[in-house]
């Protein structure tokens, strides 16, 4: 190892420890006094002045004053130090510099080096004492399940209550948040040998944060009345995340989607689409000189359509309605001009030059659509990262296909009446949202275009805003 290496890495020990006594030293000086009232209230904040009758204290509520003889105890904070390894140790910090913390604890002073330390949390007392009727109660519950339990077996065995209660154990009751700590928060404590606390090795970041995640989920489903089985399942799927490096990246996926505007909070959408529609159309030239008996021609293909919608949410339900518009293509076709061919024909075989030359043999279409809808979309999971939903229209198609040869240039028209279904699904990116619809029209179509198929199939890529 060079001496350059070596160097560095206890430059970033150094930086590290010293910060993290700097950030102890803050939190030290900005902690507060707890004074608990005889009537088991805890009240929280900095005691500017105190005589022999009143007790001055700044709280977040404001100042307060207190009668001297409500009071029953100036609690000093206390405090969890998180160690590496996992231990912790509970008690009041009572000196700090930056190589080492002592802390009161209830077995006595103890020492504790600051490379040792992971991390410190501060408990208050209302949390505390929370937790402590809780634990008490449910003691109680089990002593009193517990009797039931001891009469019911001495009735099914003879004997009497009093000799079947003479082997059983006592409910332990009473905790106390001073003497208790470690019960209440279920302390995994570390390991102290004349007042220092013993050199354990050291784990990785990973396991350290999964250790530190699973007991604060022990506690907060201890305090909520989550299940036993439901907190587990929590922990082990927390720590199995830290363990595998993926811990980080599920805080910021979740962070990410708490910023995510929620759907609740809009009311309008606007939303634009580009894509694809399939076209098989058919126009029928029978009628026009010279087509006498020949098949419909294909106009049709697979034409650009873009469209534009604006909705509102109706009431404050999943469901948008409003109005739009689609402009889609048909993409140029071209066939054989029969009647310039027969004029063509006739002439050679009068022995008269051709009147039409080889570019004026053809006939090229090309043309759009316009659908003038009304849509409604419903969505499915609007808050979530992916959002499906069913999207439908109902409204009227406008058609116009120019159709221009050397003998005839002419429009063909048809209009009529469109529906459409399809589903749907987008994804927040910042404000706004990308997506993919697809989406089934149909449409019947009249005149020269009768045999075209009334179905087409539209897929669409969209971006969109709700506000």
């Amino acid at each position: 190892m060079s001496a350059a290496f070596f160097c560095q890495s206890v430059g970033v020990v150094m930086k590290k420890t010293l910060a993290l006594f700097l950030s102890l030293f803050i939190f030290s000086l900005s902690s507060a006094e707890t004074v608990k009232l005889k009537d088991g209230t805890f009240l929280s904040g900095s005691i500017v002045s105190q005589t022999e009758y009143t007790l001055n204290l700044n709280t977040s509520y404001g100042p307060v004053v207190l009668n001297q003889r409500e009071v029953e105890a100036i609690l000093p904070d206390k405090h969890r130090v998180f160690l590496k390894g996992g231990s912790q140790l509970v008690g009041v910090i009572i000196d700090l510099d930056e190589f080492n913390m002592k802390l009161q604890t209830d077995e006595g002073t103890v020492n504790i080096d600051m490379p040792q330390i992971v991390s410190v949390e501060v408990y208050d007392y209302e949390q505390g004492e929370t937790a402590k009727q809780t634990i008490t109660q449910k003691q109680i519950q089990q002593q009193e399940a517990l009797a039931k339990e001891t009469a019911r077996q001495a009735t099914l065995s003879g004997t009497s209550a009093a000799t079947a209660a003479s082997g059983t154990v006592q409910a332990a009751g009473g905790l106390t948040f001073d003497s208790d700590i470690e019960k209440v928060f279920d302390v995994k404590k570390a390991e102290v040998v004349n007042g220092q606390v013993q050199t354990v090795q050291e784990i990785s970041a990973a396991d350290i944060r999964a250790q530190r995640a699973a007991q604060m989920s022990e506690e907060e489903a201890f305090l909520k009345g989550i299940s036993p089985a439901k907190s587990e399942e929590k922990i082990q799927q927390t720590a199995e995340a830290a363990r595998s490096g993926k811990l980080e990246k599920i805080k910021k996926a979740e962070a990410k989607k708490a910023k995510r505007p929620k759907d609740a909070n809009s009311n309008k959408y606007f939303a634009i689409t580009v894509g694809s529609q399939t076209g098989d159309l058919k126009l029928d030239n029978s009628k026009r000189p010279g087509y006498s008996g020949t098949e419909p021609y294909d106009v049709g293909g697979n034409g650009v359509r873009a469209e534009a919608a604006f909705l509102w949410r109706l009431k404050s339900s999943n469901l948008w309605l409003g109005p739009a518009l689609a402009i889609t293509n048909i993409p140029n076709a071209n066939f054989e001009d029969l009647t310039a061919r027969k004029a063509n024909d006739e002439a050679i075989a009068l022995g008269n030059p051709p009147p039409y030359t080889a570019t004026d043999l053809d006939v090229s279409t090309s043309g759009q659509m316009i659908d003038l809808m009304a849509k409604a979309n419903y969505y499915f999971n609007p808050d979530h990262l992916f959002s499906f939903y069913v999207t439908g229209n109902i409204g009227y198609r406008m058609l116009s296909l120019n159709y221009q040869g050397v003998i005839e240039s002419t429009t063909v028209n048809s209009n009529g009446f469109i529906a459409s279904a399809g589903l749907g699904v987008e994804t927040h990116v910042d404000d706004m949202m990308l997506g993919l619809e697809v989406q089934e029209f149909f449409t019947p179509y009249s005149g020269q275009l009768k045999d075209s198929d009334s179905a087409n199939t539209v897929i669409s890529a969209k971006i969109s805003w709700k506000f």
